[in-house]
């Protein structure tokens, strides 16, 4: 399977700070906010990638990220010369998915706990999965409807009346099928095409899964000024109390075995003496020296 992080769009809600460097290069508490939804996938055992963004930050994202051989993963990188919808990300990234099965996140969607994200990759095999997380505001949110034995019977985008409070969030898997049906949508009213189009052709078929994820799962939506802050609070406060870090791509490939404890090594040597390297050598090196000796 690969993987699509879609990184582009105005970030006008943001404004002023999308003046300096996109909503996706904002830090998040002590990292990058791209790093998060990177880290999820590669969790998932994703190691193909393609990141989608405007002309004027696709090379920021290059500085930071390069080809993505230091977390043991590729990155293409594709251009959005103008947002036209989440959908849009598919016909923008064809050639990428290939005949391949495909999961696209949003850039601005950070997620933790749980494996439900895991499970998923681990079992999906054909139509599509997407997510149900229970909030407050569905009217904000793409709202799935379910009947009484749980089966999803609609979705809504933005519905003023919403017939449920799941909410659909940034995250979802499909098979190759998305590209043909991507390729048929229509604009919508506001020009764009929609994710929600493209997962009620999928409920249509009667191919969509709607995972519902657990209470303690936490969804954070960091696209405007106020759920940054939240967002970062939020980090801070987990990591301060676990004394583990949220959305740290290097600790997630070496987990994953896409990096070997070599490997992790020089890739810590090279980082600048800051907090971020402390953990990697503490937390993460250290405690695999132990174990390895441990078991020797």
């Amino acid at each position: 399977m690969k993987g699509i992080i879609l990184a582009g769009g105005a970030g006008s809600r943001l404004y002023p700070l999308t003046l300096v460097a996109s909503k996706q290069l904002q830090p998040v508490y002590d990292k990058p906010m791209v790093y998060y939804p990177l880290t999820t996938l590669i969790e998932g055992g994703i190691r193909e990638f393609c990141l989608i963004s405007t002309p004027h930050d696709l090379p920021r994202f290059r500085q930071l990220l390069g080809d993505g051989s230091r977390f043991g993963l590729t990155i293409d990188y594709r251009l959005q010369e103008k947002p036209a919808g989440i959908a849009q990300a598919f016909l923008i990234a064809e050639s990428f998915i290939g005949k391949d099965n495909v999961t696209l996140i949003l850039g601005d969607n950070i997620f933790y706990g749980g494996e439900a994200f895991g499970k998923a990759f681990n079992e999906f095999k054909s139509g599509a999965t997407i997510f149900g997380y229970h909030v407050n505001d569905p009217q904000r949110y793409g709202v799935v409807e379910f009947d009484a034995q749980g089966q999803a019977l609609s979705i809504e985008e933005k519905p003023q009346r919403p017939k449920s409070n799941y909410a659909v969030p940034g995250l979802y898997i499909y098979d190759n099928q998305v590209l043909e049906i991507a390729a048929k949508q229509r604009p919508s009213a506001r020009g764009e095409l929609e994710i929600t189009d493209v997962n009620v052709a999928y409920l249509r078929r009667g191919q969509l899964r709607v995972a519902l994820l657990a209470r303690g799962f936490a969804w954070l939506d960091a696209g405007t000024s106020s759920s940054l802050h939240e967002a970062s609070a939020y980090v801070q406060t987990i990591e301060k109390r676990t004394g583990v870090k949220i959305g740290c791509p290097e600790e997630a490939a070496f987990r994953n075995g896409f990096l070997a404890l070599a490997q992790l090594e020089a890739l810590t040597a090279q980082m600048p003496n800051c907090e971020y390297r402390d953990y990697l050598e503490r937390e993460v090196v250290e405690e695999a020296r132990r174990l390895d000796a441990a078991g020797s």
